[in-house]
Protein backbone atom coordinates (compact mmCIF):
# COMPACT_ATOMS: atom_id res chain seq x y z
CA UNK A 1 0.00 0.00 0.00
CA UNK A 2 0.95 3.44 -0.89
CA UNK A 3 -0.48 6.47 1.27
CA UNK A 4 -0.40 9.80 -0.69
CA UNK A 5 -3.32 11.09 1.53
CA UNK A 6 -1.65 12.98 4.57
CA UNK A 7 -2.87 15.89 3.79
CA UNK A 8 -6.40 14.26 5.20
CA UNK A 9 -4.22 13.12 7.88
CA UNK A 10 -0.77 11.85 8.32
CA UNK A 11 -0.25 7.89 8.20
CA UNK A 12 1.59 6.21 9.76
CA UNK A 13 2.13 7.66 12.90
CA UNK A 14 5.47 7.89 14.93
CA UNK A 15 5.73 4.82 17.45
CA UNK A 16 6.79 7.16 20.24
CA UNK A 17 3.29 9.46 19.32
CA UNK A 18 1.15 5.92 19.97
CA UNK A 19 3.33 5.17 23.11
CA UNK A 20 2.74 8.79 24.76
CA UNK A 21 -0.65 8.07 24.70
CA UNK A 22 -0.74 4.98 26.04
CA UNK A 23 1.34 6.01 29.03
CA UNK A 24 -0.62 8.80 29.95
CA UNK A 25 -3.88 7.03 30.32
CA UNK A 26 -2.02 4.20 31.70
CA UNK A 27 -0.08 6.70 34.63
CA UNK A 28 -1.82 9.83 34.31
CA UNK A 29 -5.29 8.76 33.82
CA UNK A 30 -6.94 11.35 36.41
CA UNK A 31 -8.97 14.23 35.52
CA UNK A 32 -6.72 17.30 35.63
CA UNK A 33 -8.13 20.51 37.48
CA UNK A 34 -10.57 18.37 38.87
CA UNK A 35 -9.41 16.46 42.09
CA UNK A 36 -6.07 16.79 44.18
CA UNK A 37 -5.44 13.27 43.95
CA UNK A 38 -1.81 12.01 42.15
CA UNK A 39 -3.51 10.98 39.23
CA UNK A 40 -5.40 14.22 38.46
CA UNK A 41 -1.90 16.14 39.73
CA UNK A 42 -0.33 13.83 36.63
CA UNK A 43 -2.55 14.51 34.14
CA UNK A 44 -2.63 18.15 35.21
CA UNK A 45 0.89 17.88 34.17
CA UNK A 46 1.06 16.01 30.97
CA UNK A 47 -1.45 19.10 30.22
CA UNK A 48 1.20 21.99 30.92
CA UNK A 49 3.92 20.21 29.94
CA UNK A 50 2.44 19.42 26.42
CA UNK A 51 0.79 23.31 26.77
CA UNK A 52 4.59 24.83 27.03
CA UNK A 53 6.18 22.71 24.06
CA UNK A 54 3.65 23.47 21.40
CA UNK A 55 3.42 27.47 22.50
CA UNK A 56 7.40 27.31 21.82
CA UNK A 57 6.91 25.56 18.51
CA UNK A 58 4.68 28.30 17.04
CA UNK A 59 6.93 30.89 18.76
CA UNK A 60 4.16 31.77 21.66
CA UNK A 61 5.40 33.68 24.79
CA UNK A 62 3.23 32.76 27.14
CA UNK A 63 1.80 29.02 27.07
CA UNK A 64 -1.57 30.09 28.53
CA UNK A 65 -2.52 31.45 25.63
CA UNK A 66 -2.27 28.30 23.87
CA UNK A 67 -5.92 26.81 23.57
CA UNK A 68 -6.05 23.48 23.25
CA UNK A 69 -9.31 22.41 21.01
CA UNK A 70 -10.77 19.26 19.31
CA UNK A 71 -9.70 20.40 15.81
CA UNK A 72 -8.74 23.28 13.78
CA UNK A 73 -12.09 23.51 12.76
CA UNK A 74 -13.27 23.85 16.87
CA UNK A 75 -10.15 26.79 16.69
CA UNK A 76 -11.44 28.25 14.20
CA UNK A 77 -14.82 29.02 14.93
CA UNK A 78 -13.50 30.19 18.80
CA UNK A 79 -11.84 32.88 16.66
CA UNK A 80 -14.38 33.70 14.20
CA UNK A 81 -17.43 33.26 16.54
CA UNK A 82 -15.91 34.48 19.45
CA UNK A 83 -14.28 38.01 18.16
CA UNK A 84 -16.63 38.88 15.06
CA UNK A 85 -20.24 40.92 15.41
CA UNK A 86 -22.85 42.37 12.79
CA UNK A 87 -21.59 44.85 11.18
CA UNK A 88 -17.95 43.70 11.15
CA UNK A 89 -15.89 43.46 8.21
CA UNK A 90 -13.76 40.57 7.37
CA UNK A 91 -11.65 39.75 4.53
CA UNK A 92 -10.57 36.32 3.36
CA UNK A 93 -9.37 34.69 0.15
CA UNK A 94 -11.28 32.80 -2.37
CA UNK A 95 -9.55 29.37 -1.48
CA UNK A 96 -10.50 28.75 2.20
CA UNK A 97 -11.43 25.49 3.52
CA UNK A 98 -14.71 25.59 4.50
CA UNK A 99 -13.92 25.19 8.33
CA UNK A 100 -13.82 28.86 7.44
CA UNK A 101 -16.09 29.29 5.06
CA UNK A 102 -19.01 27.98 6.83
CA UNK A 103 -18.81 30.04 9.91
CA UNK A 104 -18.32 33.27 7.81
CA UNK A 105 -21.34 32.44 6.15
CA UNK A 106 -23.63 31.59 8.77
CA UNK A 107 -22.62 35.10 10.46
CA UNK A 108 -22.99 37.10 6.80
CA UNK A 109 -26.22 35.92 7.58
CA UNK A 110 -26.94 37.71 10.32
CA UNK A 111 -25.18 41.45 9.39
CA UNK A 112 -21.59 40.20 8.75
CA UNK A 113 -19.94 42.00 5.60
CA UNK A 114 -18.02 39.68 4.26
CA UNK A 115 -15.48 40.48 1.54
CA UNK A 116 -13.86 37.37 -0.22
CA UNK A 117 -10.58 38.46 -2.06
CA UNK A 118 -10.04 36.20 -5.80
CA UNK A 119 -7.19 34.41 -5.76
CA UNK A 120 -5.14 33.81 -8.77
CA UNK A 121 -6.20 30.11 -10.43
CA UNK A 122 -3.02 28.44 -9.40
CA UNK A 123 -3.99 29.57 -5.31
CA UNK A 124 -1.48 32.09 -5.20
CA UNK A 125 -2.57 35.75 -3.59
CA UNK A 126 -1.70 39.28 -4.88
CA UNK A 127 -1.06 40.67 -1.85
CA UNK A 128 -1.90 44.10 -3.29
CA UNK A 129 -5.07 42.67 -3.87
CA UNK A 130 -5.62 42.21 -0.36
CA UNK A 131 -4.80 45.75 0.81
CA UNK A 132 -7.37 47.32 -1.76
CA UNK A 133 -9.98 44.97 0.36
CA UNK A 134 -9.20 46.76 3.43
CA UNK A 135 -10.35 49.62 5.71
CA UNK A 136 -10.69 50.87 9.02
CA UNK A 137 -14.12 49.53 9.67
CA UNK A 138 -12.24 45.96 9.08
CA UNK A 139 -11.92 43.93 12.38
CA UNK A 140 -10.35 40.38 10.90
CA UNK A 141 -8.65 38.96 8.32
CA UNK A 142 -8.46 35.60 7.81
CA UNK A 143 -6.19 33.41 5.68
CA UNK A 144 -5.04 29.69 5.18
CA UNK A 145 -1.10 29.17 5.47
CA UNK A 146 -1.06 26.68 2.49
CA UNK A 147 -3.99 25.50 0.66
CA UNK A 148 -5.60 22.26 1.36
CA UNK A 149 -6.38 21.59 -2.06
CA UNK A 150 -3.31 22.58 -4.27
CA UNK A 151 -0.80 23.55 -1.50
CA UNK A 152 0.27 26.74 -2.53
CA UNK A 153 1.58 28.99 0.29
CA UNK A 154 -0.05 32.52 0.67
CA UNK A 155 2.02 35.15 2.01
CA UNK A 156 0.54 35.75 5.59
CA UNK A 157 3.31 38.03 6.59
CA UNK A 158 2.83 40.64 4.08
CA UNK A 159 -0.89 40.17 4.76
CA UNK A 160 -0.04 40.44 8.56
CA UNK A 161 1.69 43.86 7.87
CA UNK A 162 -1.43 45.31 5.73
CA UNK A 163 -3.99 44.00 8.32
CA UNK A 164 -2.09 45.57 10.81
CA UNK A 165 -1.65 48.94 9.07
CA UNK A 166 -6.00 49.23 8.95
CA UNK A 167 -5.96 48.10 12.70
CA UNK A 168 -7.47 44.83 11.90
CA UNK A 169 -6.42 41.07 13.17
CA UNK A 170 -4.82 38.47 11.12
CA UNK A 171 -6.40 34.65 11.95
CA UNK A 172 -4.11 32.45 10.13
CA UNK A 173 -5.47 28.61 9.48
CA UNK A 174 -2.44 26.68 9.81
CA UNK A 175 -4.08 23.28 9.03
CA UNK A 176 -1.70 22.09 6.38
CA UNK A 177 1.29 24.25 7.34
CA UNK A 178 2.07 23.49 10.63
CA UNK A 179 4.39 21.05 11.08
CA UNK A 180 5.26 21.09 7.57
CA UNK A 181 6.71 24.60 6.74
CA UNK A 182 8.25 26.68 9.67
CA UNK A 183 5.26 28.45 11.95
CA UNK A 184 6.52 31.60 13.99
CA UNK A 185 3.26 33.79 15.24
CA UNK A 186 6.02 36.23 16.35
CA UNK A 187 8.13 36.42 12.99
CA UNK A 188 4.84 35.97 10.70
CA UNK A 189 2.96 38.78 12.53
CA UNK A 190 0.23 36.49 12.96
CA UNK A 191 -2.52 37.40 16.04
CA UNK A 192 -4.47 34.08 16.27
CA UNK A 193 -3.21 30.63 14.73
CA UNK A 194 -5.35 27.58 13.90
CA UNK A 195 -4.18 24.20 13.99
CA UNK A 196 -4.97 20.21 14.14
CA UNK A 197 -2.80 17.77 15.89
CA UNK A 198 -3.08 15.04 12.97
CA UNK A 199 -1.75 15.96 9.84
CA UNK A 200 1.89 17.21 9.67
CA UNK A 201 1.97 17.39 13.58
CA UNK A 202 2.10 13.73 13.30
CA UNK A 203 -0.58 13.45 16.07
CA UNK A 204 -3.52 11.63 16.95
CA UNK A 205 -6.99 13.00 15.37
CA UNK A 206 -9.32 15.06 17.68
CA UNK A 207 -6.65 17.09 19.38
CA UNK A 208 -5.70 20.84 18.01
CA UNK A 209 -5.48 24.48 19.68
CA UNK A 210 -5.43 28.44 18.88
CA UNK A 211 -2.61 30.14 19.94
CA UNK A 212 -3.25 33.78 20.60
CA UNK A 213 -0.43 36.34 20.20
CA UNK A 214 0.22 38.88 23.25
CA UNK A 215 -1.44 41.08 20.57
CA UNK A 216 -5.17 39.99 21.33
CA UNK A 217 -7.33 41.35 23.83
CA UNK A 218 -8.97 37.89 25.13
CA UNK A 219 -12.11 40.78 26.58
CA UNK A 220 -13.14 41.02 23.08
CA UNK A 221 -13.43 37.28 22.27
CA UNK A 222 -16.11 35.67 23.39
CA UNK A 223 -15.90 31.52 24.49
CA UNK A 224 -17.48 29.19 22.46
CA UNK A 225 -18.15 26.74 24.80
CA UNK A 226 -19.14 27.58 28.28
CA UNK A 227 -18.45 25.08 31.20
CA UNK A 228 -16.97 23.41 34.16
CA UNK A 229 -12.91 23.82 34.08
CA UNK A 230 -11.71 22.30 37.08
CA UNK A 231 -11.13 25.94 38.27
CA UNK A 232 -13.43 28.92 40.31
CA UNK A 233 -15.82 26.06 41.20
CA UNK A 234 -17.65 28.47 43.13
CA UNK A 235 -18.66 30.97 40.34
CA UNK A 236 -21.70 30.13 37.68
CA UNK A 237 -20.35 32.09 35.25
CA UNK A 238 -17.04 31.83 32.83
CA UNK A 239 -14.14 32.24 33.81
CA UNK A 240 -11.92 35.32 32.14
CA UNK A 241 -8.58 34.17 32.89
CA UNK A 242 -6.58 31.86 29.90
CA UNK A 243 -6.59 29.25 28.83
CA UNK A 244 -9.59 28.41 31.03
CA UNK A 245 -12.18 30.75 29.47
CA UNK A 246 -11.88 28.98 25.97
CA UNK A 247 -11.85 25.34 27.39
CA UNK A 248 -14.41 23.82 29.20
CA UNK A 249 -14.95 20.25 29.73
CA UNK A 250 -12.53 17.14 30.10
CA UNK A 251 -9.35 17.94 27.78
CA UNK A 252 -7.87 15.15 25.73
CA UNK A 253 -5.21 14.11 27.55
CA UNK A 254 -4.15 11.30 24.85
CA UNK A 255 -4.40 13.33 22.53
CA UNK A 256 -2.93 16.37 24.34
CA UNK A 257 0.25 14.19 25.14
CA UNK A 258 0.10 12.69 21.62
CA UNK A 259 0.50 16.00 20.06
CA UNK A 260 3.01 16.85 22.50
CA UNK A 261 5.03 13.74 21.19
CA UNK A 262 4.69 14.54 17.42
CA UNK A 263 5.86 17.92 17.77
CA UNK A 264 9.15 17.20 19.94
CA UNK A 265 9.22 14.04 17.35
CA UNK A 266 9.50 16.69 14.45
CA UNK A 267 11.46 19.04 16.42
CA UNK A 268 14.39 16.12 17.19
CA UNK A 269 14.49 15.65 13.03
CA UNK A 270 14.18 19.51 12.29
CA UNK A 271 11.22 20.71 10.36
CA UNK A 272 13.87 22.44 7.51
CA UNK A 273 15.07 18.97 7.02
CA UNK A 274 11.31 17.26 6.85
CA UNK A 275 10.63 20.62 4.72
CA UNK A 276 13.96 19.89 2.07
CA UNK A 277 12.73 15.80 1.89
CA UNK A 278 9.17 16.64 1.10
CA UNK A 279 10.04 18.63 -1.77
CA UNK A 280 12.23 16.10 -3.16
CA UNK A 281 9.02 14.11 -3.42
CA UNK A 282 7.23 16.41 -4.68
CA UNK A 283 9.69 17.41 -7.33
CA UNK A 284 9.62 13.84 -8.27
CA UNK A 285 5.62 13.82 -8.37
CA UNK A 286 5.97 16.91 -10.53
CA UNK A 287 8.34 16.09 -13.14
CA UNK A 288 7.02 12.75 -13.36
CA UNK A 289 3.35 13.95 -14.08
CA UNK A 290 4.04 16.87 -16.74
CA UNK A 291 3.87 15.83 -20.20
CA UNK A 292 1.35 12.79 -19.28
CA UNK A 293 -1.42 12.90 -21.97
CA UNK A 294 -4.20 14.34 -20.77
CA UNK A 295 -2.88 15.57 -17.26
CA UNK A 296 -3.67 18.71 -15.88
CA UNK A 297 -1.84 20.26 -12.64
CA UNK A 298 -3.57 22.50 -10.48
CA UNK A 299 -1.15 24.86 -8.22
CA UNK A 300 1.88 26.71 -8.66
CA UNK A 301 4.13 23.56 -9.85
CA UNK A 302 7.00 25.16 -7.84
CA UNK A 303 8.31 23.28 -4.73
CA UNK A 304 9.64 26.74 -3.26
CA UNK A 305 5.99 27.80 -3.01
CA UNK A 306 3.83 24.78 -1.60
CA UNK A 307 3.56 22.52 0.05
CA UNK A 308 3.52 18.20 -0.50
CA UNK A 309 0.04 18.74 -2.15
CA UNK A 310 -0.87 18.12 -5.98
CA UNK A 311 -4.29 17.92 -7.42
CA UNK A 312 -4.65 16.66 -11.31
CA UNK A 313 -7.23 15.52 -13.11
CA UNK A 314 -7.10 13.52 -16.63
CA UNK A 315 -9.32 14.66 -19.77
CA UNK A 316 -12.32 12.68 -20.19
CA UNK A 317 -11.55 10.39 -16.63
CA UNK A 318 -14.06 10.76 -14.12
CA UNK A 319 -11.73 11.67 -10.60
CA UNK A 320 -13.44 9.25 -8.94
CA UNK A 321 -13.06 6.63 -10.98
CA UNK A 322 -9.31 7.65 -10.73
CA UNK A 323 -9.22 7.40 -7.16
CA UNK A 324 -11.21 3.99 -6.99
CA UNK A 325 -8.54 2.60 -9.89
CA UNK A 326 -5.50 3.68 -8.33
CA UNK A 327 -6.60 2.11 -4.98
CA UNK A 328 -7.78 -1.06 -6.09
CA UNK A 329 -5.29 -2.01 -8.79
CA UNK A 330 -2.08 0.13 -8.21
CA UNK A 331 -2.77 0.08 -4.25
CA UNK A 332 -2.72 3.81 -4.14
CA UNK A 333 -4.32 5.43 -1.86
CA UNK A 334 -5.63 9.29 -2.53
CA UNK A 335 -8.35 11.34 -2.40
CA UNK A 336 -10.74 12.61 -4.81
CA UNK A 337 -13.56 15.42 -5.06
CA UNK A 338 -13.51 18.85 -3.39
CA UNK A 339 -11.74 18.39 -0.23
CA UNK A 340 -14.17 20.34 1.61
CA UNK A 341 -12.98 23.67 0.03
CA UNK A 342 -15.60 24.43 -3.22
CA UNK A 343 -14.43 28.16 -3.31
CA UNK A 344 -10.76 26.97 -4.37
CA UNK A 345 -12.01 24.56 -6.84
CA UNK A 346 -14.58 27.31 -8.05
CA UNK A 347 -11.10 29.44 -8.09
CA UNK A 348 -9.18 27.04 -9.97
CA UNK A 349 -11.53 25.91 -12.29
CA UNK A 350 -12.66 22.40 -10.80
CA UNK A 351 -15.78 22.87 -9.46
CA UNK A 352 -18.37 20.76 -9.50
CA UNK A 353 -15.85 17.81 -9.48
CA UNK A 354 -13.13 18.63 -8.39
CA UNK A 355 -9.44 16.71 -8.26
CA UNK A 356 -7.56 14.18 -7.79
CA UNK A 357 -5.38 15.14 -4.90
CA UNK A 358 -1.82 13.40 -3.60
CA UNK A 359 0.18 14.23 -0.57
CA UNK A 360 3.28 12.23 0.20
CA UNK A 361 4.64 12.61 3.55
CA UNK A 362 7.19 11.98 5.80
CA UNK A 363 7.23 8.09 5.52
CA UNK A 364 6.81 8.24 1.84
CA UNK A 365 9.80 6.97 -0.33
CA UNK A 366 10.86 7.61 -3.68
CA UNK A 367 10.05 4.02 -4.89
CA UNK A 368 6.37 4.86 -4.01
CA UNK A 369 6.48 8.39 -5.58
CA UNK A 370 8.11 6.19 -8.78
CA UNK A 371 5.35 3.57 -9.21
CA UNK A 372 2.22 6.33 -8.56
CA UNK A 373 3.71 8.08 -11.76
CA UNK A 374 4.03 4.85 -13.34
CA UNK A 375 0.21 4.15 -12.43
CA UNK A 376 -1.16 7.21 -13.34
CA UNK A 377 1.06 7.29 -16.51
CA UNK A 378 -0.84 4.01 -17.49
CA UNK A 379 -4.51 5.72 -16.38
CA UNK A 380 -3.38 8.51 -19.00
CA UNK A 381 -2.58 6.64 -21.43
CA UNK A 382 -5.73 4.42 -21.74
Amino acid sequence: MIYLDNAATSWPKPPEVLKAMTDALEQAGGNPGRSGHRLSIAAARVIYDAREEVANFFGASDPLRLIFTSNSTHALNIAIKGLLKPGDKVVTSSIEHNSVMRPLRELENIGLNLHIVRCQKDGSLNVEDIAGALDRNTRLVVLNHSSNVMGTILPVAEVAEIAHRFGALLLVDASQSAGAIPVDIKALGIDLLAFTGHKNLMGPPGIGGLVIADTVDTSQIEPLICGGTGSQSELEEQPEHLPDKYESGTPNIAGVAGLQAGVHWLSERGIEAIRAYKKELLKLLLDGLRGLPGVSIYGTQDVESSTAIISFTITGKRVSDLGLRLDEEFGILSRVGLHCAPAAHRTIGTFHEGTVRLSPGIFTTVEDIQKTVQAIERLSKE
